[in-house]
């Protein structure tokens, strides 16, 4: 029996068949002749679907009105087209984070050769910058960078493990950590004292940093984490739990670093 649901719920049963179904956010648009942004604000709870919506959707993703709408509802009971799946095979995108920790020292290396001679740059400032290179590179690419997790504490994401890993690069002699003070603060900075090896980052991984570094590593600590407190996964992430990386496809301007417009469908036929 058909009840009524708010925003929110209908959005989280849609984005559960989207996936079920192994569409892209994209993908999905471009079926329903909506725009990416609009999918994404209807999948959060934050725009209303129209019936007319609600029934292409239907379509697409293999569910009736009275199942989308139902109390007891359950992704895992309804019926998938077997033969679109058969005749259309996706490659599901890991969305679980794998730490490589070779990669990861060596993209740490690589912002420290470029930004620790900025008397900005300690450890607040660091954490931003290396959040900010593996969500963008999973938004643009759809992989993970480094694969460190991140938690949302108070003064910004931070990356998980990475005491372990500084304290073992500082035994092998890969940096150096030392106390300054900027603006009045005293903070932690470190020094690369060996070089990244390039040949562990690829040109998108190392062009993705690149802007990252050219757009920010000039921010005080509290700019950048100002600015780290608006983007999206942050946002809707609960104080002290590990930050989505699937939550980037939910971004909008300025956060967003994925050019969807020849992916956007218009509506005005």
């Amino acid at each position: 029996m058909a009840i009524k649901l708010n925003q929110s719920k209908i959005g989280q049963r849609i984005t559960q068949l989207r996936k079920l179904k192994g569409l892209s956010q994209v993908e999905l648009a471009k079926k329903i002749a909506i725009s990416r942004p609009s999918l994404a604000q209807i999948e959060l709870g934050n725009r209303s679907i129209d019936i007319f919506e609600l029934q292409k959707l239907s379509m697409e993703l293999g569910f009736s009105l009275d199942e989308i709408m139902a109390e007891d509802f359950s992704k895992d009971e309804l019926i998938i087209d077997k033969t679109k799946n058969q005749s259309k095979t996706k490659k599901e995108r890991i969305s679980k984070p794998t730490l490589q920790v070779s990669k990861f020292k060596n993209v740490l290396l690589y912002i420290l050769e470029h930004c620790s001679g900025k008397p900005n740059v300690g450890e607040t400032v660091l954490y931003k910058l290396l959040y900010f290179s593996d969500f963008n590179y999973y938004e643009l690419y759809e992989e993970h960078l480094t694969g460190v997790k991140y938690r949302k504490l108070p003064f910004g994401p931070v990356p998980q493990q990475l005491d372990f890993i500084i304290n073992q690069m500082l035994v092998d002699g890969q940096l150096q950590r030392v106390k300054s003070s900027f603006n009045g603060f005293s903070q932690i900075r470190y020094l690369p004292l060996v070089k990244a090896d390039l040949t562990q980052l690829k040109a998108s991984e190392k062009e993705t940093i690149d802007k990252v570094i050219e757009q920010m590593s000039d921010w005080s600590a509290t700019t950048i984490s100002n600015y780290s407190h608006k983007d999206m996964p942050w946002l809707v992430t609960k104080e002290g739990e590990e930050i989505n990386y699937e939550l980037v496809f939910y971004r909008e301007a300025p956060f967003s670093v994925r050019n969807y417009e020849d992916e956007i469908v218009d509506n005005d036929f």
